[in-house]
């Protein structure tokens, strides 16, 4: 005999299961905030008989120090990324650059402007936008002068 999974909820009695759940998502990234709280709570449950030792709590502290200068250094080089990533692109504008599109063919255009919008920097080049990380080489322009 088989049970029909629609038949067994029916027949379960009201009120017993909530039809709402919550998921929790974990923090996969420990803060200075948890560490300090970690830090206080083994502080508050410690066995007043045997206290912390102070070198422990000292090399606790320093690691949250470095965690804290880690995280500051990580950001930094983000920032300095993104904005080397901006400087090369602007410094294409007017350059002949060399790209290869979504069909696999190598375009080679004049780079007209640079947008800034998203993540990546977008080079127009021929009226179309192309990212910076697709940009396979560059040609300097050069301007013939005559002499009058």
């Amino acid at each position: 005999m088989t049970i029909d999974a629609l038949a067994a909820n029916a027949a379960a009695p009201t009120g017993m299961y909530s039809s709402t759940t919550t998921t929790r998502t974990p923090n996969q990234s420990m803060d200075s905030e948890v560490f300090m709280s970690l830090l206080v709570t083994q502080l508050q449950n410690q066995d007043p008989s045997s206290p912390m030792d102070t070198n422990e709590m000292i090399a606790q502290t320093t690691q949250l120090a470095m965690m804290e200068k880690l995280a500051q250094m990580a950001t930094a080089s983000e920032e300095g990324f993104s904005l080397q990533m901006r400087t090369s692109a602007a410094a294409l504008v007017g350059e002949t650059v060399t790209f290869t599109n979504a069909d696999g063919a190598e375009i080679t255009g004049l780079a007209s402007s640079v947008s800034f919008a998203g993540p990546v920097p977008m080079v127009t080049v021929n009226g179309e936008a192309v990212a910076l990380d697709v940009i396979s080489g560059v040609t300097r322009t050069t301007v013939a002068t005559t002499a009058a």
